[in-house]
């Protein structure tokens, strides 16, 4: 008899233990979980496109209306505007502390004191805008040739152009002096040659997806990927010696626009209209996964990469009626829903909320 109360005692202690580890489990699964952390709202008008992380200076730039809007990067407070400028999108050099704003004239400013410094004049229709680290040049990506403009930021003179044969949605660099530059409506990648600006090669997307609008780059590994609109699917490639290879598609969400690659996390990642945002893990060189789809908001479909935090940074528009919602609801947005803003980039031009979500572990 005692030993069988015995061994009854035993048995709840352990199948408490077993319990107790099964929810920790659960627990840490959870906590391990990307999810929006942060968020702020700020009333204005105008449409946006890109959002810029400034992780040497610590701050965030949204291009809305006819401003720059300026934000703490840790805090999301607003640090200030630079005034008549707006456009597309923004880049900083971080040894001269000047930013660039994408449209034409180019608007480039100090980001200590936010005032303008001069306007630039460039050719083409002004998009996405880059800081390439190796040569330490801003590139201004325009759908209409010359499809970059090349600047030297110190003193906002224009290096050189480059005509890419396509329209560029966004770029990367491995540091070392390759450039990979997606081109929408070609369905591949251009690599340039930062110090000759020179186009040295084109890699194709092979048929497995089409109208690539985000780029992710692991430098180390020499992996590209490739978010693609049609069909919704991220195209991995490996690019070395001038030779490229698809090692993998994997599916994301609708309407990318955006997207990257944290070597902190080993994890791409791609921002969706649809109010999704793809993690892709990087097992391997050659083993890749979605290990996440996090809901954001309907729109949020450009992003930016906090280093510091490896915080993932999103942008999106609505109605001061839809302010209520929850930061994670994940409605569908009617058809056309942005067209007002500019097109399939643009987003809300009227009056209307600016939400920043920061999503992260």
């Amino acid at each position: 008899m005692k030993y069988q109360k015995l061994r009854a005692s035993v048995w709840v202690v352990v199948s408490m233990g077993i319990l107790a580890a099964s929810g920790w489990t659960q627990f840490a699964a959870a906590s391990d979980q990307y999810k929006i952390v942060n968020s702020s709202q700020t009333m204005g008008a105008g449409g946006i496109d890109y959002v810029y992380a400034d992780n040497d200076g610590r701050r965030l730039y949204v291009p809305r209306g006819s401003q720059i809007l300026v934000f703490d990067l840790d805090t999301l407070k607003s640090v200030g505007t630079v005034n008549n400028s707006g456009g597309h999108g923004v880049a900083v050099d971080p040894k001269s502390h000047h930013g660039f704003s994408s449209r034409n004239p180019v608007t480039m400013f100090d980001t200590a004191t936010l005032e303008t410094i001069k306007q630039i004049t460039v050719e083409g229709n002004p998009d996405g805008i880059f800081f390439e680290p190796a040569t330490e040049r801003i590139y201004v990506l325009s759908h209409r040739a010359p499809n970059v403009t090349v600047i030297d930021p110190k003193d906002g003179s224009i290096v050189g152009t480059i005509d890419l044969g396509g329209q560029p949605e966004q770029a990367a660099s491995d540091g070392q002096g390759q450039v990979y530059i997606d081109l929408e409506d070609q369905d591949s990648i251009a690599v340039v040659d930062a110090n000759t600006l020179k186009v040295t090669a084109h890699y194709g997307l092979g048929g497995k997806g089409g109208g690539p609008g985000g780029l992710g780059l692991d430098a180390k590994n020499h992996i590209l990927f490739a978010m693609c609109h049609e069909p919704a699917t991220c195209v991995v490639l490996r690019a070395e010696g001038g030779k490229c290879s698809i090692l993998a598609t994997l599916p994301i969400g609708e309407g990318t626009d955006g997207g990257g690659f944290n070597p902190n996390t080993m994890e791409a990642f791609s921002s969706q209209r649809d109010g999704t945002l793809t993690i892709i893990k990087e097992n391997s060189p050659t083993s890749f996964e979605v290990e996440q789809t996090v809901q954001t908001k309907p729109r949020a479909k450009t992003c930016t990469l906090d280093t510091k935090n490896d915080h993932i940074i999103l942008i999106t528009t609505e109605a001061p009626a839809a302010a209520g919602a929850a930061a994670g609801a994940a409605a569908t947005p009617p058809p056309n829903a942005d067209q007002a803003g500019g097109g399939r980039r643009g987003g809300r031009s009227g009056p209307g909320l600016l939400d920043i979500l920061v999503v992260g572990r």
